[in-house]
């Protein structure tokens, strides 16, 4: 077997490959800058006519959301161009058949240990100093500064669509989503379904709404427009069915939108819900009223160890033990006056 080894490594050893001519520095560089234009080409013309939310933000949260995603972006580009530039050059300077010299101890050279340590050091400051001032202007609790109060929505993740419920206004609506523009929106969430998650990638960043628990999400459109809301966590077969409209109106539509919801005529009511709250996927729907009771007894549903789904039967259940506990301790006291 080596002997086999041996006389194959000859023969290939004995093959002369054709020389080919190098190209100069010059001739190279042009080849791979339009190499990279082509690239750039096809990339810009596969994106025309299509929108890129995350970039193409049209409100407060998002807007600071994209320019935090570009000042982390260019931090990042401050490392990377560097190294993969001195890839191809360190790759071109010390090719085979090169005289260049080579003097590779710089182990102890402090300049050198400055500058790639120092770089390193102070981009990862900065990236600290951004997140610790970000955590904090961007959490989904605080409210958006206005002059105008925010329209409160509470919002329920159902299997496999979005109930929004407008407890101020009475109406709901099903994968519709609708605002002034220019106005804080607050956002109450819950899920009676598995874990979703709530996003508009235009408007703001995403949030988690899970059973039994409400959290909250602010967020507001600065330009009249629909924009497409989504589940962004996979929560089952219907994951895909999850999307929904977020229509910021103007400020003389919105009422016309709630006139509209009233309008429809079909009540929100607790028996209703059930029914709505069966697995499957749906239109838009309008609601002409809604149980004030309902987003509070979605999540004591989770919250009850009797599994109740009205609150009112909640505080039935309350007040009868408070009765019992009460009666309890008038027999004691009459017990203890017979002795």
């Amino acid at each position: 077997m080596e002997g086999l080894v041996r006389r194959l490594e000859r023969k290939l050893n004995e093959v002369k490959l054709p020389s080919v001519k190098r190209l100069s520095q010059t001739k190279l560089a042009v080849f791979w800058a339009a190499v990279l234009l082509l690239i750039a080409g096809v990339i810009v013309w596969v994106s025309l006519g299509h929108t890129f939310p995350i970039i193409q933000s049209r409100g407060e949260i998002a807007n600071q959301q994209r320019d935090l995603l570009v000042f982390a972006t260019g931090l990042a580009l401050l490392v990377l161009l560097p190294v993969y530039c001195m890839i191809f050059v360190f790759a071109w300077r010390y090719r085979a058949g090169h005289k260049r010299a080579y003097r590779p101890e710089w182990d102890s050279h402090k300049g050198y240990e400055a500058l790639w340590w120092g770089i390193p050091v102070v981009i990862i400051s900065v990236l600290a100093v951004v997140t610790w001032k970000t955590s904090h202007s961007l959490d989904p609790f605080r409210p958006l500064a206005s002059s105008q109060p925010p329209v409160k929505v509470q919002v329920i993740a159902l299997q496999w669509k979005w109930l929004f419920l407008y407890p101020e206004e009475g109406v709901a609506s099903v994968n519709e989503l609708a605002f002034p523009v220019d106005r804080p929106v607050e956002l109450t969430l819950t899920s009676d379904a598995p874990m979703n998650s709530f996003w508009v990638p235009q408007l703001a960043g995403q949030i988690y709404a899970m059973s039994g628990m409400s959290t909250k999400l602010h967020l507001s459109a600065d330009a009249v427009g629909e924009y497409r809301g989504m589940s962004s966590n996979i929560s089952g077969k219907g994951f895909a069915d999850m999307q929904f409209r977020a229509r910021a109106l103007p400020s003389q539509q919105y009422p016309q939108w709630l006139a509209e919801a009233r309008a429809a005529g079909t009540g929100l009511s607790l028996d209703a819900y059930r029914t709505l709250a069966k697995p499957g996927a749906s239109g838009p729907q309008l609601f002409a009223s809604v149980d004030p009771t309902l987003y509070d007894a979605v999540i004591m549903k989770y919250m009850s160890h009797q599994n109740t789904f009205s609150t009112n039967e909640v505080k039935l259940s309350d007040e009868k033990r408070a009765s019992q506990v009460k009666s309890e301790s008038g027999d004691e006291e009459s017990h203890g006056g017979h002795h």
